[in-house]
């Protein structure tokens, strides 16, 4: 068997297109849109709430790289991560900035 009857263009599938027609543009669905979270994780590192910020940061940055990669449910998991941890960043954050102007405006002088 010689390698040119292997790679022929002439050679076809069994449902008669041809042998290199993967499918046409008109088939394949778009890909899911990207849900990384990334300004809400960027934005949440001015909350003092730091070691959160960087895992939600995190999160978001493998997001886009599994997007980009192709696995559309590992980036969609990935972002969902992302956002709670953001989330619980963002209200971390406000409760450490009440809790210190609780102490610091009612803190007595003897």
């Amino acid at each position: 068997m010689s390698f040119g009857a292997l790679t022929s263009p002439g050679k076809s599938s069994l449902n008669g297109s041809g042998f290199f027609d993967i499918g046409s543009t008109e088939d394949q669905e778009p890909p899911p849109p990207l849900r990384s979270y990334l300004c809400l994780t960027i934005f949440t590192c001015f909350c003092p709430a730091y070691p959160v910020n960087i895992v939600a940061l995190v999160f978001s940055v493998m997001s886009r790289y599994s997007y980009y990669s192709g696995d559309y449910d590992g980036s969609k998991r990935l972002g969902r991560n992302a956002m709670y941890v953001a989330v619980a960043s963002i209200i971390i954050g406000l409760l450490v900035i009440a809790i210190s102007c609780i102490v610091h405006f009612t803190a007595m002088d003897f």
